[in-house]
């Protein structure tokens, strides 16, 4: 099923109240998009919804951070763009998929989606197209 949302920035709520209503608490979301996109702007988003205070940035250099949220639960966030799916593997990350909460990937590849998928887990994607004063957000689960 794809659920298409279209909001500017500002509107950035209508999409992660759609996550926080169809998600559970343990998930897998790949957030795909151009450079720019706004990819860590929803994530930041989704962390504010959670009640993470503080500073949530990219992942880019250190490939994860980890958030804690005023709920007890957690917020993990990648930055793969720089990372392919045997290098990845060879870090041992897909064992973080183990730990309760979300887990939002920017630039997952379609292999490490697929080797999710493969050993029981459910990704949903969020792809996020530029539209001149808005993005449109095409959420499959």
């Amino acid at each position: 099923m794809v659920k298409e949302i279209q909001a500017s920035l500002t509107e950035l709520d209508k999409v992660v109240k759609y996550l926080n209503e169809t998600l559970p608490s343990n998930a897998i979301v790949f957030l795909r998009g151009d450079l720019a996109a706004g990819k860590t702007t929803l994530t930041q988003a989704i962390a504010k919804s959670k009640g993470i205070e503080g500073e949530v940035t990219s992942p880019t250099f250190s490939l994860q951070q980890c958030y804690d949220a005023a709920d007890g639960s957690s917020l993990y966030h990648y930055d793969l763009y720089r990372l392919d799916h045997e290098e990845f593997m060879q870090l041992g990350l897909f064992e973080e998929f183990e730990k309760s909460g979300w887990h939002i990937v920017e630039w997952g590849s379609d292999e490490l989606k697929a080797f999710l998928e493969g050993v029981g887990y459910n990704v949903t994607i969020v792809e996020i197209e530029v539209n001149k004063d808005s993005r449109i957000y095409r959420i499959t689960n």
